[in-house]
């Protein structure tokens, strides 16, 4: 067999060794040229002001200083030439493997050229950018008004609400909280437009569609008919969110899915209740919405007047029984007296307060508007419980946002609506309940919580999760008081 390469022709030791030898010189000198270009390139970067280098102006661009770092560096590069043309050997492996090394040190050169000028260039774009995106003024400090906290009855508790508006930055919002025993609005807080108020006025308007929260007056009528009580069956059929028509056609021999009128409310759902508003009738309705403050012209027109129309049959009378329309209207106000009145089952009595005038009555007024049965408020109670221990308020308000001590301490209630309005436009999300202490229940507290989302926009965090950190901050004060 005839090989390519003769082992019997090769060179002696001392040159083949020689070779190697100005190869590994020629192979260090292109690494360090190639580290004196990426040296003197970041030397240039992080130049200080003021800086001469070979006498130039430190505003040289980068072509000028690269062409002085090549006038500099010809040098090597003329004796790399030298180099290659002294080991002209007979060898052909060593003469390619020169004109290698050199191909690739001169190759690395000008890519660590090319290299510095787009640096160059990203720096000055980048530098461009900023300047013209950077405003002239910096943003306004926000300043805090603390007077309208210091006049609350909580101050703390007031400082508390309005820290958690600033930093959810609701579109709209009224938070109210209220002591039952006495009825008074012990703190509060208001937005608007993005913007903590200093003066309340959402507390009392009346133009805020109520949604799931009118359910409370379907329920309410259904026990005072006696024809239901908490365990009653009714027939689940559909999604709960939606209420079609379909949905409020029972046949008369159903055997199909049923769900408890509890549950029903606890879940808000829709369909179910709009059957039970079907079975009740308008009038039974009417009457309960009148107990829990509805179509009332109250002293002082403070609140306004809640409105709650439903029509004597047909479909708009299952839209207004679960609360599937905006014309039935509530004020902050009133849902804080209908969760007072089911606390205490007493007759609706509205939350007052010496220092807001023109928003809440000065003192306690009382309502002639009738009184529900003792199974009727136990069975509203007892709903609301379950709205947080197998409802729509159980995601939130749990020891995810509330203190595992204060949480189990507490007997927690409520019920939560959501709804598009008009005045002011957007998502109107709600939350009205109240918490209890398990100890001594003459410690509670009730919370309303109104909220308006942008449609196509942000959205704060949600009602049930503020009033969980209401919940949980009040306890904290109320229960493990500081010795």
């Amino acid at each position: 067999m005839k090989y390519y390469y003769d082992p019997q022709n090769r060179l002696p030791y001392k040159k083949r060794l020689r070779n190697r030898c100005i190869a590994i010189a020629i192979f260090v000198a292109a690494c360090a040229l190639i580290g004196s270009c990426i040296f003197k390139s970041g030397e240039q970067a992080t130049q200080p002001t003021g800086f001469v280098v070979n006498g130039n102006d430190p505003t040289a661009t980068s072509k000028e200083w690269i062409t002085d770092t090549l006038r500099v560096d010809s040098s090597i590069i003329d004796s790399l030439k030298e180099a290659h043309r002294a080991i002209k050997v007979k060898d052909p492996l060593t003469e390619s493997a020169a004109k290698s090394l050199f191909g690739e040190a001169k190759a690395s050169t000008e890519a660590a050229t090319k290299e510095s000028e787009r640096n160059e260039n990203l720096e000055n774009t980048q530098a461009t950018v900023t300047a013209a995106v950077t405003p002239e003024n910096p943003p306004e400090v926000e300043i805090v008004d603390s007077v309208h906290i210091k006049n609350q009855k909580d101050v703390f508790l007031a400082e508390k609400i309005d820290n958690m508006l600033r930093r959810f930055k609701p579109m709209h919002s009224a938070i109210l909280v209220v002591e039952p025993n006495s009825n008074e609005i012990i703190a509060w807080g208001e937005t608007k437009n993005y913007k903590v108020q200093n003066a309340p006025d959402y507390i009392s308007r009346n133009t805020f569609p109520a949604a799931s929260l009118a359910k409370t007056v379907t329920i309410a009528a259904a026990m005072e008919s006696n024809r239901y009580s908490l365990n009653s069956p009714i027939p689940d059929r559909g999604a709960h969110h939606t209420l079609y028509k379909n949905q409020l056609r029972v046949p008369e021999n159903y055997a199909g899915p049923t769900i408890e009128l509890q549950d029903a409310y606890a879940k808000s759902a829709n369909p179910p209740l709009g059957i039970i508003g079907l079975n009740v009738g308008a009038k039974r309705l009417r009457d309960a919405a009148k107990m829990l403050g509805y179509n009332t012209n109250f002293p002082g027109g403070l609140p306004g007047r809640s409105n709650y129309a439903p029509p004597d049959s047909g479909y708009g009378l299952a839209e207004v029984s679960c609360g599937f329309i905006q014309s039935t209207t509530l004020s902050p106000l009133l849902a804080a007296a209908q969760v007072r009145s089911i606390l205490a089952k007493k007759p609706l009595e509205i939350p007052w307060a010496k220092d807001l005038e023109g928003i809440a009555p000065k003192q306690r007024i009382a309502l002639d508007v009738g009184k529900f049965s003792e199974n009727t408020y136990y069975g509203l109670r007892a709903a609301m419980l379950r709205s947080v221990t197998n409802g729509t308020a159980r995601k939130h308000l749990s020891t995810k946002n509330m203190a595992r001590k204060n949480f189990n301490a507490l007997n927690i209630g409520g019920k939560t609506g959501s709804l598009d309005g008009n005045d002011p436009n957007g998502r109107y999300e709600w939350f009205m309940g109240f918490a209890q202490s398990k100890e001594d229940p003459k410690k509670a507290i009730i919370v309303v919580i109104m909220q308006v989302h942008d449609l196509q926009g942000y959205r704060s965090q949600p009602a049930c999760q503020v009033a969980a950190m209401i919940m949980n901050y009040w306890a904290h004060q109320t229960l493990w008081p500081k010795k």
